[in-house]
C-alpha cells in the first residue's frame, strides 16, 4: 500500500480514507487514531514497523485490515464525493456531536450527511431514538406514529434507522407533524435503502439530516448495520422500543444506550405476539422502563438527564460490533 498516506494532506481527508478503506467500529484502529491522528494512522498501515500496544502478530492483522484494492482509486472516489455535495463531519466541526465521544475507541472516524447537520449540534437531551421491528404489526407503526409525533410536539429530534415498520412509521409521523428527525443509514447517504423508502429519505434528505459513517456508494451489510446501532444510542438520550422479535437487531441499540447510560424505554404489547417478546425480555430483565404513553417517554427523557449528569457513561462493548473478519468497503 505504499502512497496510501499521500492521497491525504490533512486530519479531515484522511478520515475520509479510513472510512473508505476500513469497516467502522474497528477499536483498535480507533484507539490509534485517537493517539496518533489520521494522517499518522494511514502512515503506520503502510510501515512495517512496530504499533504501540500490539504485537507483532497483532499488528499484521490490523494492517490487513486496510483494503489495498480499493486504495487503487480512492483519489477519484474522493473526488466524487467532494463535488457530490455531501457533507463531512469530523471531530472538531462546529456540528460534531460531542455525544458520540461517549464510543471511545468505537466512535466513528468520520460522519457523511446530506441535509441539516445542524441537528447534531443539538444538545443530547433534545434527540429521541425510536427503533423497533421491521415486520411491525399496525399496533406497533401506531404507537411509533404516537411517540413521534410526541416527541416533535416537545420540540425534540426524531432519530430512527430508515427502515421498514417501526422506523419507516417514526420519520413519517415527525415529518408530517413538520418536524426534526434523522436518519442513521448502514450505506451511503446517495443511496437510500431500503428502495421503497427512496422517497421517505429523499424527503428526510430535504428537510431533515441522512447520516452514515460509511462512504458515498458503500451498500448495507450485516455489519453495518449492527455498528449503526451504537450510533442510534449514543446520539439520543433517550431510546425506545416499540416491537423487537427476540433476535430483533434493535434489541442491540437498546444495549448499547444501556452500556452507554442513556434511558432506555419498552413498550408493552400483547404476550401472544410474536413482536412483544424483546420489549418484555428487556423490561423483565431491567434494560428499560416501561413506556405506555408519550407522558412515559417524557419521564423517561427527564430521569435519563438526571442520570447522564450524576454517572459516568461506560464505553459499549467492542467485542459485539467489531468485525470478525476483513471485509471490504463495497460500493455500487
Amino acid at each position: 500500500m505504499a502512497g496510501l498516506s499521500d492521497l491525504a494532506d490533512d486530519e479531515r481527508t484522511a478520515r475520509m480514507v479510513l472510512s473508505m478503506l476500513l469497516e467502522p467500529s474497528d477499536p483498535v484502529t480507533g484507539r490509534v487514531l485517537t493517539g496518533l491522528g489520521a494522517m499518522e494512522t494511514l502512515r503506520l498501515a503502510e510501515r512495517d514497523g512496530s504499533v504501540t500496544g500490539l504485537s507483532a502478530v497483532d499488528a499484521q492483522v490490523w494492517r490487513d485490515h486496510f483494503d489495498a484494492t480499493a486504495a487503487k482509486d480512492i483519489a477519484a472516489r474522493l473526488d466524487q464525493a467532494q463535488q457530490s455535495g455531501i457533507q463531512v463531519l469530523v471531530p472538531g466541526d462546529t456540528n460534531w456531536p460531542v455525544a458520540l465521544n461517549d464510543l471511545g475507541d468505537l466512535a466513528p472516524y468520520v460522519l457523511w450527511t446530506r441535509g441539516a447537520s445542524s441537528f447534531l449540534s443539538r444538545p443530547l437531551q433534545d434527540i429521541v431514538t425510536i427503533t423497533g421491528s421491521r415486520a411491525s404489526t399496525a399496533y406497533g407503526d401506531h404507537v411509533a406514529r404516537e411517540l413521534a409525533a410526541s416527541t416533535v410536539a416537545d420540540e425534540r429530534v426524531v432519530v430512527a434507522g430508515g427502515a421498514y415498520g417501526i422506523e419507516g412509521a417514526a420519520h413519517q409521523a415527525a415529518l408530517a407533524a413538520g418536524g426534526d428527525t434523522i436518519a442513521i443509514l448502514a450505506n451511503g447517504v446517495d443511496r437510500p435503502y431500503p428502495a421503497g423508502h427512496r422517497d421517505l429519505l429523499d424527503r428526510g434528505a430535504d428537510v431533515g439530516l441522512l447520516v452514515s459513517e460509511v462512504p458515498p456508494g458503500a451498500v448495507p451489510t450485516r455489519h453495518r448495520f449492527i455498528a449503526r446501532g451504537r450510533l442510534m444510542a449514543a446520539l439520543a438520550s433517550t431510546t425506545v422500543i416499540v416491537e423487537a422479535a427476540g433476535r430483533s437487531g434493535s434489541l442491540g441499540v437498546a444495549q448499547y444506550a444501556f452500556e452507554l447510560g442513556r434511558s432506555v424505554g419498552a413498550v408493552p404489547g400483547p404476550v401472544t405476539s410474536a413482536a412483544s417478546v424483546g420489549p418484555h425480555r428487556l423490561l423483565r430483565e431491567g434494560t428499560a422502563s416501561l413506556v405506555a404513553d408519550s407522558a412515559d417517554l417524557a419521564r423517561l427523557g427527564k430521569r435519563g438527564n438526571a442520570r447522564q449528569v450524576s454517572a459516568p457513561r461506560p464505553q459499549v462493548d467492542a467485542d459485539r460490533v467489531r468485525p470478525a473478519t476483513p471485509e471490504p468497503t463495497r460500493s455500487l
